[in-house]
């Protein structure tokens, strides 16, 4: 029974409390084992408002505290603990790790769950869900970031603990998800002096906290980044019926508690069927594409045909010096011959600048000592059962090494991260030249180097990003991983580091990442190949016995078992279907490319359409996304993609 009271003890009154709220260890098997039964609490300490959840006496006497520690820092431990789920040897991945540890503030041993406690100044957000399975569960999230664990309310009091929590903040529902409540003072004041400090805005008017709701996703991985770009969209845009609804009234009754169970508010958008795609015969005629002087007529048509089936194994040395940048699209036979020429000069240059050093300087000079132990280290074990790289004096290994010292010369501020090797590799393979390799590296480092840079917001706002694109896709399957803890797709990480290499064969890689160096259908489109891939895999998450661990452990065993092109026509298909989506939440459009973001004269954010390639296939057309895109597609009034 929920009880709402006024009880004080020194300087704590306790506010709220209500029982048979529990952990569940595991969501999949509920029994005493997996469950912990416990009190939630709202109490008030020295005037402060706190939300408590504690074991039922006996049942967490051997589990540690769990404290939400605030922006200084107080109170806070690190998790030392935390399985990312992939390669720990790799420096980036240790970064990861230590910056999530600096910024998760929980403590959990594995097994064991303790009480925990968290201020409602530093409540995110929190989201409601009724699970198919019968899972009734709350997600709270702080504004470190950090979701707490999910709480189950096995005999209802979900309404009287917001009606409750109301008092002190507001909980706004968000205009994407309806399930998902977001949090803020009930004093603009103080909110909009948050804003200032954190710079989120240029726009410092003082009805900014009016048209703040913030990112329903970003607030789950709040910790990773700031999301300037995503809280930009998030703006409620005046004219849209989507974001017409207004913060709910504490003061207004709610109706009568039907839990078991919570009501299910969707967003409204409601995809239709998934178009079939084909995939096409691989580039096999480059002559077709050069005028007289060797300029390739038709740039765009190349890229279509190379998104639609790749390239033959004999063309790729030339074509994919093309899509690298190496050479520009519009240079003559003549030019390129220049380029060869001026570039292999400022490469050995280069090579010289490192070849030089005496081990003496090098002594003196430890970046250049760590970057070079890491590359000795990652050539010896990159690509070794390829022939071109196996044996011990292998030609191939020097060449590898080599490109990679030298790079560090072209950027040393990034120097070598480990993980570089592997994008090398397979360049080296098809150039079989040293000097055409490396300029083919920096053309592709010139896509993803942010992945690789310490402060890692690349990669944590891809992860915001298949986040939103999967839960449009299936929120169900977002809920489930929500309940077992791996909301945060954290397992994905790889996959977007390097660009699937570790999980497809080294031929698949090849015809894998000249697709994607197309840049068609969107700059995005590796993030919809991780979307095709969980989808595949969504009868075996949720319908076998996973929790937190053995979910990394079944994505991570899926590497050499995925079929690439069925992938590939997942992951079109999923962009098809998006596209055509005539109700597709504006977040998701701009992830796509849809729609890009822009300021208004009052300094709010808005959105308008965004001019998009047409991709040119056998079936059906795409708009391009935040990349580079093909012809006009124009989303509003969103007509279905066709080809021409």
């Amino acid at each position: 029974m929920a009880e709402n009271r006024g009880m004080e003890t020194e300087n704590r009154k306790l506010i709220f409390e209500k029982e048979g709220v529990y952990l569940h260890t595991n969501a999949k098997r509920s029994n005493h084992d997996t469950t912990i039964p416990g009190f939630i609490r709202i109490v008030e300490r020295d005037g402060e408002p706190v939300l408590e959840w504690s074991p039922v006496q006996g049942e967490g006497k051997n589990a540690p505290a769990v404290f939400y520690a605030k922006k200084d820092g107080e109170e806070g431990e690190e998790e030392t603990k935390f399985d990312p789920g992939y390669e720990p040897d790799w420096a980036v991945i240790s970064t990861v790790k230590q910056s999530r540890e600096k910024e998760r503030a929980p403590v959990r041993e594995t097994g064991q769950w303790g009480s925990f406690s968290l201020p409602l100044s530093e409540l995110y957000s929190l989201r409601r869900t009724r699970f198919s399975l019968g899972r009734n569960f709350m997600v709270l999230t702080s504004r470190g970031g950090d979701p707490l664990p999910p709480l189950h309310f096995h005999r209802g009091g979900t309404r009287e603990l917001l009606r409750a929590m109301q008092r002190y903040i507001r909980l706004a529902p968000s205009p994407v998800d309806g399930r998902l409540f977001l949090a803020y003072p009930h004093d603009s004041g103080a909110l909009s002096q948050s804003f200032d400090e954190l710079q989120l805005f240029d726009d410092g008017s003082s009805d900014l906290v009016s048209r703040f709701i913030q990112d329903p996703y970003a607030t789950t991985f709040g910790g990773f980044s700031k999301v300037t770009n995503f809280f930009r969209g998030a703006l409620k845009p005046p004219e849209s019926p989507l974001h017409s609804r207004t913060p709910p009234d504490p003061n207004t009754p709610h109706p009568p508690d039907d839990e078991p169970g919570f009501e299910l508010i969707t967003c409204g958008a409601e995809l239709g069927p998934r178009p079939k795609v084909t995939r096409g015969q691989p580039l096999d005629n480059w002559e077709q594409f050069l005028d007289q002087e060797g300029r390739v007529t038709d740039p765009q048509k190349v890229k279509e045909l190379v998104f639609r089936g790749g390239i033959i194994p004999s063309l790729r040395k030339e074509v994919w010096k093309f899509l690298l940048g190496f050479y520009p699209w519009n240079s003559t036979a003549k030019e390129r011959e220049d380029i060869i020429r001026v570039k292999t000069d400022e490469y050995f240059r280069m090579k010289v600048q490192w070849k030089s050093v005496s081990e003496e300087q090098e002594m003196r000079n430890s970046l250049l000592r760590g970057y070079r132990s890491l590359i000795e280290r990652d050539v010896n074990r990159t690509d070794r059962h390829n022939p071109f790289f196996s044996g011990n004096e292998n030609p191939g290994l020097k060449l590898l090494h080599d490109v990679l010292m030298t790079y560090c010369m072209y950027n040393f501020d990034l120097g070598y991260v480990q993980g570089m090797s592997d994008l090398l590799a397979p360049l080296l393979f098809v150039t079989q030249n040293e000097v055409e390799s490396f300029w083919c590296l920096t053309g592709f480092m010139d896509l993803v180097h942010q992945n690789f840079e310490e402060s890692q917001e690349a990669m944590k706002q891809q992860l915001l990003q298949l986040s939103l694109l999967l839960r449009a896709l299936d929120p169900e399957l977002c809920d489930y991983l929500d309940s077992q803890d791996s909301g945060s797709l954290c397992f994905c990480f790889r996959w977007l580091l390097i660009w699937y290499k570790r999980e497809f064969s080294f031929e698949d890689i090849l015809n894998l990442w000249e697709v994607l160096w197309t840049r068609l259908p969107c700059d995005n489109f590796h993030l919809l190949m991780a979307c095709a891939i969980l989808e595949s895999q969504r009868g075996e998450l949720i319908g076998s016995n996973h929790d937190f661990n053995t979910i990394l452990k079944h994505i991570n065993e899926l590497n050499m078992k995925l079929d690439l092109q069925t992938v590939l026509r997942g992951a079109e298909g999923i962009y098809l279907q998006l596209a055509q989506c005539k109700e597709l939440p504006a977040k998701v459009q701009e992830v796509l490319g849809l729609y890009v973001a822009s300021s208004s004269h009052e300094g709010s954010p808005d959105l308008e359409p965004k001019e998009t390639d047409t991709l040119l296939s056998q079936s059906e057309a795409k708009g391009a996304a935040s990349c580079q895109p093909s012809s006009s597609y124009t989303p509003s009034p969103r007509p279905p993609p066709t080809y021409p």
